[in-house]
């Protein structure tokens, strides 16, 4: 019996380039695609938004000058092609899977509507989730919760590199302290980097809990939509 029977999960494109920093390194993309399926695999409806900062960042180009509008368009773009190198690799496991964009790509991927992501996800295709919102200005993590609550999610998914919410960067701070359970209020309250505070403010609108969990760990995603508590779970 499955604790969560549909969720969506945000992976941060800077997974993707592996230890090379820049770029798809496929060994990786394999990886995250086989965690998927094992979770695919016991029953799990599973939506998946991947970014898109493993090729290319937009706030970051554009505070190098290229116009904010243009270079977020280039940044859905990206998450575009990780999208397509992840369902290159599930269909080479036999798993059907369909990459839906905000944005039109024809003969590349089919255009988002809820209709569809819900008919393919009743039909036990993995759906990812391209383009962003289709708008500039807002995060991957953002156009995650956005579709968890247009498919009525039970969760979303936040896989890092870490494993959960922290006080401060744990990277930096040896006494930085992990908490277990944490409420969206005090996240937002605390002002806490983890996640988008667009993201989690729309998460504690539409009551859909978060799990941020470290997704270089194996099982990590069966074990969380199983119910059993890894990383943080943040109560909205």
């Amino acid at each position: 019996m499955l604790k969560f029977k549909r969720v969506v999960v945000k992976v941060s494109g800077e997974v993707f380039s592996g230890e090379s920093g820049f770029g798809i390194d496929v060994s990786v993309v394999e990886y995250v695609a086989n965690e998927l399926k094992k979770a695919s695999d016991i029953g799990a409806e599973i939506g998946l938004v991947v970014g898109g900062g493993n090729i290319i960042r937009g706030s970051r180009v554009a505070a190098k000058g290229l116009e904010r509008v243009n270079s977020d368009r280039l940044g859905m773009i990206a998450t575009i092609l990780n999208s397509i190198s992840l369902a290159n690799v599930f269909t080479s496991l036999n798993k059907k899977t369909v990459v839906l964009s905000s944005i039109p790509v024809e003969g590349i991927a089919e255009k988002y509507s809820v209709e569809k992501a819900m008919n393919y996800l009743e039909e036990d295709y993995i759906v990812l989730f391209a383009g962003g919102t289709g708008n500039p200005f807002f995060s991957t993590d953002t156009s995650a919760v956005l579709r968890a609550a247009e498919i009525n999610a039970d969760l979303v998914l936040k896989a890092t590199k870490v494993d959960g919410i922290y006080d401060k960067d744990p990277m930096k701070y040896k006494d930085a302290v992990k908490f277990d359970e944490i409420s969206g209020n005090e996240i937002l309250a605390k002002n806490l980097k983890v996640m988008d505070l667009t993201a989690f403010s729309l998460s504690v609108e539409s009551k859909i809990p978060i799990v941020v969990f470290n997704l270089m760990e194996p099982d990590s995603i069966k074990k969380v939509i199983e119910g059993e508590r890894i990383g943080t779970f943040v109560r909205v």
